[in-house]
């Protein structure tokens, strides 16, 4: 295989119909390592719309059991594009992660800003720090794939194009963004992990990570401003990553997240039916769409 093989076969497929085949194409086999930073900076984004964060910490998930959140949250995301949504692990993925979701009062519009950072922060991410940019072919299929999970987990008034998704998601954090007590202490405690897995290079690798911080998000969470020249620094070096990897062969088999390094919990297998948390509170959690062979979603 050649180096772009990958995008030319992306480019004969229909977005809108095979949307998961060019997801799975792009997020495991091209930027296997930048959808997983991208999307940990996905998540983390959403602590600083206060009644996201205020949750979080009052579920202490994330501020006193953070490796197992991390992981849950990312084997059941992985769950879904690996075996799809008409799989018995999709199905029962999404279906854990209603259960979850039921179990608090969240509103559809906090649900939706976090489909959005979903299917942005990728794309930013990668215009960025990305050995290249996603092809509009596959724009257009991560909005689809995102509009399909969405409707899985009952969200309404879902955004429909990639376009679409980022002006809802830049509004939202303009009127959202702020400062909560509680979202700086999952805050702490996810930079904490993150650094805490890199043993003794923790100090520099928390540096890092605040580097990489918009100033919206230092402000929200009142985190003194990195020194400009550990910002260039960082951003340098991911970039000079970026230009390797574009010198690399194509990668010939997929890399799921189960497969990072970053995945500690389960050294001994999991099961998704046993992943996350199970409140106490039974609301209905089941999918709210009739599965079949056909995931393609309704026309737009």
């Amino acid at each position: 295989m050649r180096r772009y093989d990958w995008l030319r076969e992306i480019r004969r497929l229909d977005p809108e119909r095979d949307f998961l085949r060019i997801y799975r194409i792009t997020a495991t086999h091209e930027f296997p390592w930048d959808f997983t930073r991208a999307l940990e900076l996905a998540l983390y984004r959403t602590y600083a719309v206060p009644s996201i964060g205020r949750l979080l910490a009052g579920t202490a998930e994330l501020t006193d059991r953070t490796q197992k959140r991390y992981d849950d949250t990312a084997l059941l995301l992985d769950a879904v594009v690996e075996h799809g949504f008409d799989s018995e692990d999709g199905r029962t993925a999404i279906r854990r992660i209603n259960q979850m979701h039921r179990s608090y009062h969240i509103s559809n519009d906090d649900m939706r800003y976090v489909l959005c950072t979903f299917v942005v922060m990728p794309k930013r991410w990668l215009d960025a720090y990305g050995w290249r940019r996603l092809s509009a072919h596959e724009r257009q299929a991560v909005a689809v794939y995102y509009r399909t999970l969405g409707r899985h987990m009952g969200i309404t008034e879902i955004p429909q194009t990639y376009e679409d998704f980022e002006r809802h998601l830049d509004a939202y954090e303009e009127a959202h963004f702020g400062w909560d007590e509680g979202a700086r202490r999952v805050s702490d405690a996810t930079l904490d992990l993150m650094a805490g897995w890199y043993g003794p290079l923790a100090p520099v690798v928390r540096g890092a990570s605040m580097a990489l911080l918009d100033d919206t998000l230092l402000e929200s969470f009142r985190y003194e401003q990195p020194k400009p020249a550990v910002k260039r620094a960082v951003r340098t070096a991911l970039k000079l990553r970026a230009k390797a990897v574009r010198l690399l062969p194509p990668r010939r088999t997929p890399h799921y997240a189960r497969q990072n390094p970053e995945i500690k919990g389960y050294p001994n297998g999991f099961r998704v039916s046993e992943l996350g948390t199970f409140p106490t509170t039974d609301r209905t959690a089941s999918c709210p769409l009739p599965h079949g062979e056909d995931t393609t979603p309704p026309p737009a």
